[in-house]
């Protein structure tokens, strides 16, 4: 093939002419070797050694190779010194990934013991260096073109006051067989829930890791059936502009690239919004005795944090390194790759796993103004992008209220605390759980942030789903081989009289129950409200709350529950319309004393005591003046009969929603609330009432108050 000088930038691989050009950065290389290859399990057809001389500028080495074409199979080897103690693991034995390629070929050809840049036999450990050539053992990186008929795409574009997000894994959603998607367990199969969530009334889905992760990094298998375990969620990437390969219904080489961009122009025409939860805080090369796959073989002392002796890794993320994200060369490589999802994907925003990790200096230090957070926020390109930061790392750093900037949104991890210890009847939260569903303002004003900086959410794919929240009193996961050890002891979950699940209907009714009171919260709530999907029909994990490994029936979505949990179904798709119905919901600013009035059961001042469980409050609306909220809570032990204050305007109080009765009377839709006649309501234990203010309606029913209880008394 003709050779010529080539261009330094872009980075990456692009057709070119009639040929294609290479660029690769490396500061400290000695020696790049571009290959490309025929076919994916054989040895290069040609391998091309780049001349330092001519075919590099600055630290980028770049090459123009004649006649390359879409889809050729391609990846480096790069020598240099292999000095693990000067933070240097350079080895020319090893295949080396593009980190900017946009597909590769399947992972079923990784080795990750061939991929190990030492010798594991060797009694030096890590300081040995592996002579092996792995060529045959790695994927390959596919030279992908950017056509794509986006017909006139425009994404819904919606403001963050008007957003529900549902939290979804894309393989877990259809693959089991009850979804009855064509295509189960991949983008297309996405495509085909979309009236599913439009039903809903989901306005964007958060999609678990999408870019190419590691899957088979880890060698145990489940202790009770032998399967081996796999690296299911995705949080161990491998590349970072590059989709899953195993999330398209397609063998043709590249097709996950086309497949990923369909699903993501037919969810913007069911009006529905795409967010990637994006890592971007370590890689799957993992510690000093990992594999060899990119970023370590490129420039490993620019890409990773590293301690004083600069043969170990420091490990912010838990998963044994740490991405340099405030060096200028990181900092442009992650702007590269979001900007590459939002203007190539269409992609509407990100949550950023572990997000305090990009806050970190190279010492390692929280820093005050860290460079690569302002630069997303303020970066042209992304400027109308969601940003969510999940704002902790494994290190310690908790920075819920205090992420830098006032673009991000944040994970609110006090918001479920608090929420779930309110409602499993925990002494002394009745007044932070009034600040949760204010907004958090408690958390987020003195930041100058506003209500919906704050992403609420009550359960999200890591811990118990909302059905396991109310069944189990304790973590059962035993399945993941690690003696029930990993995850989390502190969930704030109770199971009412029996561990998992049970036949007794009146533990079943107040379980119900206990759902909607929460699914309630989270949609009265100012803020972003999140739902993990399969909340809304009562997905289990059998009390496995930790379910990273688990490519099987304890992760997958099974919706045959969507017909035997209608009611839960049901009751969850009338409160996310009441939520946008009553846009004082909404609003994007915090509640202030002539917003909210607060009241006790007995219709005194509230009581924010330690033993206070039950309050009632009124929400004025004075852009839609006469249609006042009134929102009655009980999480207590006994019923109690709140005496219910006049409506402010001299309306009428109807009652919308009773999470104490059954359907349909937990929840009335539009147009078919019940009068209430009277100035008290009895309410039930662990319940809460939603009332809204109007003019009496002719004919309309007037709600008859009688004593429910539920045959199940228990105590936290």
């Amino acid at each position: 093939m003709t050779v010529s000088k080539g261009y330094p930038l872009p980075l990456g691989a692009y057709l070119h002419g009639n040929g294609a050009n290479f660029a690769l950065l490396s500061r400290h290389a000695t020696g790049v070797y571009l290959l490309l290859f025929d076919d994916d399990h054989g040895n290069p057809s040609q391998t091309i050694e780049l001349d330092p001389a001519r075919n590099k500028t600055g630290d980028i080495w770049h090459i123009w190779v004649e006649g390359v074409k879409e889809n050729q199979l391609y990846a480096y080897k790069i020598d240099g010194p292999f000095s693990p103690e000067d933070g240097h693991r350079f080895n020319k034995h090893k295949v080396i990934l593009d980190p900017y390629a946009r597909a590769i070929t399947k992972q079923e050809s990784i080795d990750i013991e061939a991929a190990l840049a030492y010798d594991p036999r060797s009694p030096l450990k890590d300081l040995s260096f592996s002579e092996e050539d792995n060529t045959r053992h790695m994927p390959k990186c596919i030279l992908m073109n950017n056509r794509f008929n986006w017909q006139n795409d425009k994404p819904a574009d919606y403001k963050w006051s008007e957003v529900v997000i549902y939290e979804t894994h894309v393989r877990g959603l259809t693959i089991h067989p009850s979804s009855g998607v064509r295509q189960p367990g991949t983008c297309k199969g996405i495509i085909e829930k979309a009236p599913y969530f439009k039903d809903l009334g989901i306005t964007a889905v958060e999609l678990m890791p999408v870019q190419e992760f590691l899957e088979n990094d880890t060698g145990r298998v489940n202790p009770v059936t032998g399967e081996r375990l796999k690296n299911y969620w995705g949080y161990n990437p491998l590349l970072f502009f590059a989709p899953h390969g195993k999330y398209s219904g397609v063998e043709n080489i590249g097709e996950q690239v086309t497949e990923f961009k369909t699903m993501v122009r037919e969810l913007h025409k069911a009006g529905i919004e795409v967010i990637l939860d994006i890592v971007l805080n370590h890689t799957a090369e993992g510690s000093e005795f990992g594999p060899t796959f990119c970023f370590r073989g490129i420039d490993n002392s620019i890409y990773y944090l590293l301690e004083i002796n600069r043969r170990f890794y420091k490990n912010y993320s838990g998963c044994g390194n740490t991405l340099n994200c405030n060096h200028p060369i990181v900092r442009d490589f992650i702007i590269d790759c979001l900007r590459y999802w939002v203007m190539d994907m269409h992609i509407d925003g990100f949550r950023f796993d572990l997000a305090s990790v990009m806050g970190r200096g190279e010492s390692g230090e929280i820093m005050k103004n860290p460079p690569i957070l302002e630069r997303i926020a303020e970066d042209p390109i992304l400027r109308d992008t969601k940003l969510i930061a999940e704002a902790w790392d494994a290190a310690g750093a908790y920075q819920v209220g205090s992420f830098p900037g006032k673009r991000w949104a944040e994970w609110n991890g006090r918001y479920r605390d608090d929420v779930r210890r309110f409602w499993c009847g925990a002494p002394g939260f009745a007044g932070a759980f009034a600040s949760r569903i204010c907004g958090s303002a408690d958390i987020y004003q003195k930041e100058g942030k506003e209500p919906l900086n704050s992403i609420n959410f009550i359960t999200c794919h890591d811990g118990f789903t909302l059905n396991d929240l109310v069944s189990y009193n304790h973590k059962h996961n035993e399945a993941n081989g690690e003696d029930n050890k990993d995850g989390t002891a502190d969930n704030y979950s109770f199971n009412y009289g029996t561990e998992g699940s049970t036949g007794n209907s009146a533990i079943e009714r107040i379980r119900i129950r206990q759902i909607k009171n929460m699914l309630a919260t989270l949609l009265i709530s100012r803020g972003v409200p999140m739902l993990l999907g399969g909340d809304e029909f009562r997905r289990t994990q059998k009390g496995n709350n930790n379910a990273y490994c688990q490519d099987n029936e304890i992760s997958w979505y099974d919706w045959s529950l969507l017909r035997k949990n209608r009611e839960v179904y049901h009751f969850t798709r009338e409160m996310i319309a009441f939520r946008k119905r009553h846009k004082v919901l909404i609003k994007e600013k915090f509640y202030t004393d002539e917003d909210i009035l607060w009241f006790n059961y007995d219709g005194g001042q509230p009581d924010w005591g330690y033993l206070s469980r039950s309050f009632g409050c009124i929400i004025l609306d004075d852009e839609q003046a006469g249609e006042d909220i009134c929102l009655l809570f009980n999480a207590g032990f006994i019923e109690k009969r709140f005496v219910v204050p006049p409506e402010p305007r001299g309306g009428l109080w109807y009652v919308v929603v009773d999470t104490s009765r059954e359907t349909p009377d937990d929840i009335h839709e539009a147009g078919k609330e019940v009068l209430l006649e009277q100035d008290g309501y009895m309410l039930p234990e662990r319940s809460l009432a939603i009332l809204v203010s109007q003019k009496k309606q002719e004919g309309v029913k007037s709600l008859q108050l009688t004593k429910r209880t539920i045959s199940c008394h228990s105590s936290v």
